[in-house]
């Protein structure tokens, strides 16, 4: 199973080396920057489920993590951490869609349960949005087939172990691939009086 991908974002390397041993030492993948601009550089060529960011850096902060993060991909899930917070913080940071606020200092469990808590509700979306498509998933040889950016029942048939490891966690409907369908219905024919 693949673990939540996590990028943990400070200018103090003790933030640094001891929440990301902590979310390590829970299971997840955890990639540091020691910057806004190395965060941002790490979000242009790598896909996380999680951004950790610190508010208060220099000269980029965590807003410009935030809204990069958000620009690229408005599924992924941001938690701002700041030893700094204030109301017009939490307010910028919500009004871009920031997940979660958490101020500093944050205990394990605390951070364990926030990061929990937005992996949830990530997983939830995922879900949400796997269910607004039909998935067709032969009911012999159970091929699915993938229908993604072309009409309907024109796409490609492939396994089930394929097309999950393509999208992860899709649900699924029954029906025939055309050779299950011309297979099943000779059965039928040659078992028919």
């Amino acid at each position: 199973m693949r673990k939540d991908r996590i990028l943990l974002v400070d200018d103090d390397p003790h933030i640094v080396t001891g929440v990301g041993k902590d979310l390590e030492h829970e299971g997840f993948e955890v990639t540091t920057a020691g910057s806004a601009a190395t965060a941002i550089e790490l979000l242009d060529t790598a896909s996380f489920d999680l951004v950790i960011t610190d508010l208060v850096m220099e000269p980029l902060d965590g807003i410009d993590v935030l809204k990069k993060a958000k620009q690229i991909n408005a599924e992924t899930m941001v938690m701002v951490l700041t030893g700094y917070g204030d109301m017009a913080s939490a307010i910028e940071a919500l009004r871009l869609d920031a997940d979660d606020y958490v101020l500093k200092p944050c205990e394990p469990d605390e951070m364990h349960f926030r990061v929990s808590r937005c992996l949830e509700k990530l997983a939830l979306r995922r879900k949400l949005k796997a269910y607004e498509t039909i998935l067709p998933v032969c009911c012999v040889c159970k091929k699915i087939r993938d229908d993604s950016n072309r009409e309907p029942g024109t796409g490609e048939w492939m396994s089930v172990e394929k097309y999950l490891w393509m999208k992860a966690g899709l649900s699924s409907s029954s029906t025939y691939c055309p050779e299950c369908a011309e297979r099943v219905t000779e059965q039928i024919k040659q078992e028919m009086p």
